[in-house]
């Protein structure tokens, strides 16, 4: 199976749109010959989003993760820094990558400020609002 490390950004637009691009991206990595994978982090770092940005909508959330944990894979961060973090902007989402080294996967990662949805080391793989078919990974 293809693994696939999805990031917070990825997994707060799902709950919040069911219909953008990056819920369609989750709905593709749940499935064969997919496997998705969220690490530790991401799990603390969506309670935390929620309950500062939408406190309103945390029984949304945890319908979300009580559906979501019987088909992803949950994996730890490694501690040690890995010499392609720096490719990354965001030092928050470094972890993440590193967790995805580790593990074999692409990471695929939403970019809030341009609205693209993106897999580490690739290209843009579509924008919010364009559609494509086999646009993912």
């Amino acid at each position: 199976m293809k693994r696939v490390l999805l990031d917070t950004n990825t997994l707060v637009s799902t709950i919040l749109n069911h219909q953008g691009v990056p819920a369609q991206a989750y709905k593709k990595a749940v499935e064969p010959p997919y496997q998705a994978l969220i690490c530790e982090q991401t799990l603390e770092e969506l309670r935390r989003v929620f309950n500062r940005k939408f406190p309103d909508k945390i029984p949304m959330l945890e319908r979300f993760i009580a559906t979501m944990i019987p088909v992803v894979e949950v994996i730890p961060v490694p501690p040690d820094v890995h010499a392609d973090e720096d490719e990354i902007r965001d030092a928050d989402d470094r972890p993440i990558l590193r967790a995805a080294i580790k593990a074999g996967a692409i990471m695929v990662y939403f970019q809030k400020s341009t609205r693209c949805l993106k897999v580490f080391r690739k290209e843009v793989i579509v924008r919010e609002g364009h559609s494509r078919k086999n646009y993912f990974f």
